[in-house]
């Protein structure tokens, strides 16, 4: 397995739920497939600069922000979504795509397969055109509040 790639799943696995341990993180990489000796495992934590919070690893910038709030970002900046089969287009205005973008990579929902933000613009990749619609109807409650 490509180490980039470990390393990345290693991510998204910390942030998507409380791994307290090596042995649980290297469980949690069995379960996806993904193969990892102890010492890989140390060595991946040490470069990704993971640090031990009473949450379990996380990233050593991330260990003490707050959680993003989507719900917050989507009220404040997104002024438009359109449903495009299976892909949401947020509008925002000038220079505040990204700024979303960032946190909906963060709260790693997994009816989100990816973003990708322009200036006012912000694409989100769902897998499909009905679970777009349900990220559509999602994002239009948190604008109704």
């Amino acid at each position: 397995m490509n180490k980039n790639f470990r390393q990345g799943q290693i991510l998204k696995l910390i942030r998507s739920k409380k791994i307290q341990t090596q042995e649980e993180l290297a469980k949690a990489l069995r379960a996806i497939g993904i193969p990892a000796t102890q010492v890989t495992l140390s060595r991946d934590i040490r470069e990704l600069s993971l640090v031990k919070t009473a949450e379990g690893y996380a990233p050593a910038g991330e260990a003490t922000a707050a959680e993003p709030d989507i719900e917050s970002a989507v009220r404040e900046f997104v002024q438009d979504i359109r449903v495009a089969q299976n892909l949401l287009v947020l509008k925002t205005p000038p220079g505040h795509a990204n700024s979303v973008g960032v946190v909906l990579d963060k709260i790693d929902w997994p009816e989100i397969a990816g973003t990708i933000a322009g200036d006012d613009t912000l694409l989100v990749v769902a897998p499909d055109a009905k679970t777009a619609e349900a990220l559509r109807a999602k994002f239009l409650k948190f604008l109704q509040k």
